[in-house]
């Protein structure tokens, strides 16, 4: 072997050996780089895991229906009052859904978003703020296009509130809130006989707190202020910090109940099994 063909092999051992460190060089990387990869997957999914476990998530659906063709004035407190309760839900935690002068679609598909999204730790939250009118024995949330000659026609045109809180209970909903703003007087109220004054008694399914602007079978007069006296009095009592949501529901039935000298007295019913506070400081 002369000394040019050494050289030559000299310089393709230490290209090939160049060739090969480069190489490692890369494998080592690319390992290096799944390995992260895959321990920030396993962070994000750790973090989603114990997000999930370690947070309720809070979720109001807010329906304000004002103008009924059928009414000989709009409901103008209802508007007021959904906007203003959506605005302090939301300062306390709550993801809110609100809809206003909404038809049965817009209820119905506002329901379906708000089932879409309950899990087993949501505490979930319903006000309806409207005309509502019992048949039989349950309560049905009017839409502003509801055409109501009969009692057929509102089981078929109206949202049952207790069908709201059944699915809610389906979902595995941690706790149910419901504010109903309803017992007015409807301009329904003599086109069948079978007609009863005011809203059935709403069933309370476990776990579940409500409040209902007057006792079963009785109307109420809506006042000349911004907001209902129902709204106006829950709203002073939610920015009380610290206070559970029973207590809530509770000073604001005594607040109206006093303030009416007994002609409104709204019904609260509870069936929660543990504390449930609407500020996020209270839990």
């Amino acid at each position: 072997m002369n000394v040019r063909q050494l050289d030559i092999s000299k310089r393709s051992i230490a290209l090939a050996a160049a060739l090969v460190g480069t190489v490692s060089l890369a494998i080592g990387a690319h390992a290096a780089l799944n390995m992260r990869a895959l321990d920030a997957a396993k962070a994000v999914s750790t973090d989603q895991i114990t997000g999930s476990v370690g947070q309720t998530s809070r979720l109001a659906l807010v329906i304000g229906n004002g103008h009924y063709p059928d009414a000989s004035a709009p409901l103008a407190q209802s508007i007021n009052d959904a906007r203003a309760l959506s605005s302090t839900l939301r300062k306390n935690g709550f993801d809110v859904d609100m809809v206003e002068d909404a038809s049965k679609d817009d209820m119905v598909r506002a329901v379906n978003r708000l089932k879409s999204r309950i899990k087993r730790d949501t505490v979930v939250m319903l006000f309806f703020g409207g005309y509502g009118v019992q048949a039989g024995r349950e309560s049905y949330m009017l839409p502003v296009d509801a055409v109501i000659w009969k009692e057929s026609d509102v089981r078929r045109q109206g949202v049952s509130i207790e069908g709201v809180l059944d699915m809610m209970k389906q979902q595995g909903a941690k706790a149910k809130l419901v504010v109903v703003d309803a017992s007015r007087r409807n301009p329904y109220e003599r086109r069948f006989r079978s007609y009863s004054h005011g809203l059935a008694p709403i069933g309370t399914p476990d776990n579940a707190l409500i409040l209902s602007s007057a006792s079963p079978g009785k109307v109420v007069d809506d006042g000349k202020g911004e907001h209902s006296t129902l709204v106006s009095e829950l709203l002073n009592n939610l920015n009380a910090q610290g206070s559970s949501a029973e207590s809530v529901f509770n000073k604001t039935r005594v607040a109206i109940s006093r303030a009416s000298e007994g002609d409104q007295v709204p019904t609260v019913s509870s069936s929660l099994l543990e504390d449930v506070h609407f500020d996020q400081a209270g839990g």
